[in-house]
């Protein structure tokens, strides 16, 4: 045998590079078998200069800057290398590069911890506010409806429905870099309603809220680790730039399968999701659609800081006697031990905002609910009618912290306290019991 530079690579640098990445490099060699050994050698290099890798590149701690010039002079020196975006606040840049340059990257920069593949990020698409009891809740004399608080739903984009007219403030698009609200799925759309549909017949729990929509997954609903974490950081930033109108929440019905680091702290969007929460925005991220299976809980949900939510299935009714969690609805405990869900809410059969010819509507024609609307399940459905719970609370009191908010959350839930955590968290949202007098 002969060539084989790339295996090596791998070997003395196993430490430095994601499991997965790994084994996208050593399976390049798979066709040697098949292949005369004097032919090695130039296949090898083909490959080398030939193929491309979209990765994240993490640094030391306070070596941001050096390790960005370290990498970028690598870049110069090979073709179709190059930095694409930057995360100084995690640490971390994005890159597209060649075996060819990795090899070099990792014995010329002395300042990578780690690096990691780009890995793909899907939307989690598998009676809701009364069962919650979120409707008509007062304090102060005021119904709460989310007035004055703002949402940020990263997803597929948001399409201007009339039950939210007025109410999309911002939006950005990290996919095809378009200016107008729109979306071209309808995941993202059905998410917004659930958190703040303005219907008469199917209102989400907040339904004066102001949104952002940020688009990070494109027309399928697929994504990668690199824009969502471009999308936290737009909305991290967002804030730096309106101090007086921040966006108070994330909500995230969206990740990745969990793959397993040192340690959870060592995942890219973890690290980028608790940045948020350090900043002082509540994030509420999907458990995921794997369940029933134990340890399925997806990242970046495996967050031991921010609000992962569990689907309910409430069989269309407010009373609790026949609810359950959703067969769907990811189990933990998270690959690192974590105790997850924190929280369910209802996610089967949720009637919700429809964007008109986008991929799920002519895809689910038989979802549709009259005219404007369309029914989907999962806990893409849960976790933003946990964050229109989380504006009311946020309308009453503006001063609760993410981690006041969570720990209120998960200590008045109703029924199954006494149940699996990791099936069934602290138990079943109840916005009512959540926000004190």
């Amino acid at each position: 045998m002969f060539g084989y530079s790339m295996v090596q690579m791998v070997r003395t640098h196993a430490d430095k590079l994601e499991r997965p990445l790994r084994e996208q490099i050593l399976n390049l060699y798979k066709p040697f078998k098949w292949t005369p050994c004097f032919l090695h050698n130039m296949f090898e290099g083909m490959l080398k200069i030939g193929r491309k890798y979209s990765v994240i590149i993490e640094f030391q701690e306070g070596c941001y800057d050096a390790g960005c010039k370290e990498v970028d002079e690598v870049m110069n020196h090979h073709m179709r290398n190059k930095i694409k975006s930057h995360f100084p606040r995690v640490s971390c840049c994005s890159a597209d590069i060649t075996p060819s340059g990795l090899d070099e990257m990792l014995n010329s920069c002395h300042h990578i911890k780690r690096v990691y593949l780009n890995s793909e990020v899907k939307a989690f698409l598998n009676v809701a506010v009364p069962s919650a009891n979120a409707q008509n809740i007062v304090r102060n004399g005021t119904i709460l409806t989310g007035n004055g608080v703002k949402i940020a739903i990263i997803d597929t984009g948001i399409y201007p429905h009339p039950d939210l007219s007025g109410r999309i403030t911002d939006f950005v698009d990290l996919i095809n870099n378009r200016t107008e609200a729109y979306d071209d799925n309808g995941h993202g759309t059905h998410c917004a309603g659930d958190a703040a549909s303005a219907s008469v017949n199917y209102p989400g729990p907040a339904p004066r809220a102001d949104l952002v929509g940020v688009k990070v997954l494109d027309k399928l609903g697929s994504g990668s680790l690199e824009t969502v974490m471009q999308g936290v950081d737009w909305c991290i930033q967002y804030n730096e730039n309106n101090p007086n109108n921040k966006i108070d929440i994330i909500s995230m019905s969206l990740g990745s399968t969990a793959q397993k680091y040192r340690s959870e702290d060592d995942d890219p969007m973890v690290k980028m999701v608790e940045a948020a929460w350090a900043s002082g925005i509540v994030v509420c991220v999907a458990a995921g659609n794997e369940g029933p299976e134990k340890g399925t809980i997806a990242s970046p949900g495996l967050s031991d800081k921010v609000i992962t939510v569990g689907a309910l299935d409430d069989r269309n009714t407010v009373e609790r006697n026949h609810d359950d969690v959703a067969s769907f609805s990811s189990r933990g405990p998270t690959i690192y031990g974590g105790v997850k869900p924190d929280i369910l809410a209802p996610g089967v059969n949720i009637v919700s905002l429809r964007s008109p010819n986008s991929y799920l509507d002519k895809l689910q024609k038989s979802s549709r609910v009259e005219n404007d609307y369309t029914t989907l399940s999962g806990t893409s459905m849960a976790t933003p009618i946990c964050a229109g719970v989380v504006a009311l609370m946020k309308e009453a009191n503006p001063s609760l912290t993410p981690d006041k908010i969570k720990e209120l959350l998960m200590t008045n839930t109703d029924v199954w306290r006494d149940r699996d955590k990791n099936i069934y968290g602290y138990g079943y949202i109840n916005a009512e019991r959540s926000i004190p007098e």
